[in-house]
């Protein structure tokens, strides 16, 4: 059992690591004192040791807290506030919430892949037309690459894969990034805990490389998201805390 005085010792250690402190971390300093200790040496090193700068690891948090495969909203506004005061602009931000929007296309990936390997194990063929003109180059310009399942989708919905093409040369002529900074922002989404979509963490991090992004950024990248890990503990603590004080 941890002393008042070590307790507001702690929580002041903490603020001055992290830039804030949530409620819950209230029962783990009540509860695992020594756990909560080492968690914050641990969630603290990327920043002390790591090349990224605050404004883009508070990027990056955005991006990963905003997702809509987590939308931890407590975490969103702490780290929103926390990336303004690091100079981030509210545009910067808007942007980094546009990118996790379209995290929504691997859907498209993952699904239109599965239906390319059922049509080809039931034996059908779809007609050999040309699909969206045009299309495929300007997303290969783009990218770097002309997927495949892209080119199937041409064939079957091209009006979609022509406005997608407008949305992504859209997101890129009006951006306030660095092409490397949103090659990052992708590869923080991909490889989320919430998220873990192989193709894309293997797709942005050649991106990032290629773009300039030094090995140690793009680890540091992985270390930040795997904070999203303590947000176990944003609920559970609170719920085990208040059952407990029932019981």
């Amino acid at each position: 059992m941890r002393s008042a005085e070590e307790k507001a010792a702690f929580k002041q250690r903490y603020i001055e690591a992290r830039g804030y402190w949530v409620s819950f971390n209230d029962g783990l300093l009540e509860h695992s004192p020594e756990w909560l200790e080492a968690y914050l040496a641990y969630s603290a090193t990327p920043a002390h040791t790591g090349p990224l700068s605050a404004r883009m690891r508070e990027l990056i948090y955005v991006a990963v807290d905003a997702s809509a495969t987590h939308l931890f909203k407590a975490g969103l506004e702490i780290h929103v506030r926390i990336a303004l005061a690091a100079g981030c602009a509210a545009g910067e931000l808007i942007e980094v919430l546009q990118i996790a929007t379209m995290q929504g296309i691997d859907s498209v990936a993952v699904g239109m892949t599965t239906l390319i390997e059922e049509l080809a194990v039931s034996g059908r063929v779809l007609p050999d037309t040309p699909g969206a003109p045009g299309a495929m180059e300007r997303y290969g310009a783009q990218h770097d690459t002309q997927p495949e399942w892209l080119a199937t989708m041409a064939k079957l919905s091209p009006a979609w894969v022509v406005a997608l093409g407008d949305l992504l040369e859209t997101a890129d002529r009006t951006s306030r990034l660095t092409a490397c900074e949103r090659a990052l922002i992708r590869l923080a989404l991909a490889a989320s805990p919430t998220h873990l979509y192989a193709e894309g963490v293997r797709a942005e991090t050649r991106r990032a490389l290629d773009l300039g992004a030094a090995p140690e950024e793009i680890a540091q990248v992985f270390q930040l998201v795997a904070h999203l890990g303590l947000h176990a503990c944003s609920e559970g603590v609170p719920a085990v805390v208040q059952a407990a004080s029932e019981g």
